[in-house]
C-alpha cells in the first residue's frame, strides 16, 4: 500500500515533527518567515518547505506585508485533529487521576505531620 502523500490531508502533514512545532510556535501569534527560522533553529529553506506543507492542507494561512510574509495559523482547519485527538483525552485524564491518588498516598504514607494528626483524629 503506497503510503498518503504529506499533502494530502492535516493529519499527514503534522506527521512530521518539524511542522508540528512550526504549528506549535505560531499559535501564539502571526510570525514573519525570518523569525520561525530564528526562534525554531531552522534553516530558511526547510521553513518554507514546511510551511507550504501546512498552507496546502489549510493548518497556515499567509499574508504579504510589502515583501515580508507572515504566517498564522487556521484555527478552524486545525478542529478535526483537536477533535480526533480528544477522543483520547478521557484515557489521558483517567491516567492523570491515578497518578495523582498515587503521589496523595505516598504523600499521607510518608508525611509524619499527617500521621501525628490522623492519629490524634482518630483518638
Amino acid at each position: 500500500m503506497a503510503r498518503a502523500s504529506t499533502t494530502s490531508d492535516a493529519f499527514n502533514a503534522v506527521a512530521e515533527p518539524r511542522r508540528r512545532e512550526i504549528l506549535s510556535y505560531l499559535a501564539g501569534s502571526e510570525r514573519p518567515v525570518q523569525e520561525i527560522v530564528t526562534a525554531l533553529g531552522l534553516e530558511q529553506p526547510s521553513v518554507s518547505k514546511h510551511l507550504r506543507v501546512l498552507r496546502d492542507v489549510g493548518l497556515v494561512r499567509m499574508r504579504c506585508q510589502g515583501r515580508q510574509k507572515l504566517y498564522r495559523t487556521n484555527a478552524e482547519a486545525i478542529r478535526p485533529l483537536h477533535e480526533w485527538s480528544a477522543t483520547f483525552e478521557r484515557y489521558w485524564q483517567h491516567q492523570l487521576n491515578r497518578v495523582k491518588e498515587r503521589a496523595e498516598a505516598m504523600v499521607r504514607q510518608d508525611s509524619p505531620d499527617l500521621n501525628s494528626a490522623n492519629l490524634k483524629e482518630k483518638k
